[in-house]
């Protein structure tokens, strides 16, 4: 799944002051992100608040950057969740005629096993009618999905094609490429170890930070993938004090605030989530002003 590789990007959702959807403001951030040369667009994942957005929302956004993406680069929808047979069902409330693939975040809340977790996937990947792509991110879970859980599902499932891995941990990044079947993706979920992932055969990154920055990420992802370390490097360590940052208080509230300083959308949030505080602002307006 070459289309994959690289930089995606997970979109951010923008709101008007009222918290209804800006679709002025999303088509401004489709184009920037397409001219800034990024691989793919992943839509309705965490960044953008998909799990405040209703089912009719949900559907019109889709439709929407299908719209204004018109076939330049690859689409993946977010479709995950802690019910296994509401996701199944869910399939049918979307048009999946210009989806590439979804991204499916491993079962949250309930703390399954990892049985649990491996028939989960099974059963949503017999259902979707597009490759699935997982996501292990138990930071935000509760749970990890183990490597042997993960390499257990790539070799039993034609359609699993790849897993977006958040862990945090090299090590369990080294454990799926040790035992991955040929074509089978492992793309970083982290910003800050998106490089490191590449440089020991990761097939690239699906990037917060690249909301605000396309270019100059995709670009050096491109480099790392290509074994230009020497390049690549000053380009991580440019980057790297910004996308602490964008965490410093939450996902997606950074990356708003980062993008309404740049004049690409604005910052509203749906509660529960919050705006980030002024002084975060005023570093990522530093940041943003020394990066350029």
């Amino acid at each position: 799944m070459k289309k994959f590789q690289g930089t995606g990007v997970a979109i951010v959702t923008p709101f008007l002051s009222n918290t209804q959807v800006d679709y002025a403001a999303l088509e401004n951030l489709i184009n920037y992100l397409i001219y800034g040369g990024v691989e793919y667009l992943v839509v309705q994942g965490t960044t953008g608040e998909s799990v405040t957005l209703n089912k009719k929302e949900k559907a019109e956004v889709l439709e929407f950057v299908k719209e204004k993406v018109n076939k330049r680069v690859p689409i993946v929808l977010g479709h995950g969740g802690n019910d296994t047979q509401a996701l199944v069902d869910g399939f049918a409330n979307y048009n999946f005629t210009g989806v590439d693939a979804i991204l499916s975040v491993s079962p949250y809340y309930s703390k399954p096993i990892q049985e649990g977790v491996y028939r989960h996937y099974m059963m949503v990947a017999d259902a979707s009618p597009v490759p699935v792509i997982l996501y292990n991110v138990p930071g935000r879970t509760g749970s990890n999905m183990l490597p042997d859980t993960t390499l257990k599902l790539a070799h039993n499932h034609s359609n699993i094609i790849g897993i977006k891995e958040a862990a945090g941990s090299l090590d369990q990044v080294s454990k799926l490429l040790l035992g991955r079947p040929e074509g089978f993706l492992v793309i970083s979920g982290d910003d800050t170890l998106a490089l490191p992932h590449v440089a020991i055969g990761g097939d690239g990154v699906i990037s917060v930070i690249a909301n605000a920055y396309p270019k100059q990420f995709s670009e050096m992802i491109r480099l790392g993938l290509a074994g230009d370390l020497k390049a690549a490097a000053p380009m991580h360590l440019n980057l790297f004090n910004f996308t602490e940052l964008l965490f410093a208080e939450g996902n997606p509230g950074g990356i708003k605030a980062a993008l309404k300083l740049m004049n690409i959308c604005g910052d509203a949030v749906r509660m529960p989530l919050w705006n980030v505080s002024d002084g975060l602002v005023a570093k990522l307006k530093a940041e943003i002003e020394r990066i350029g």
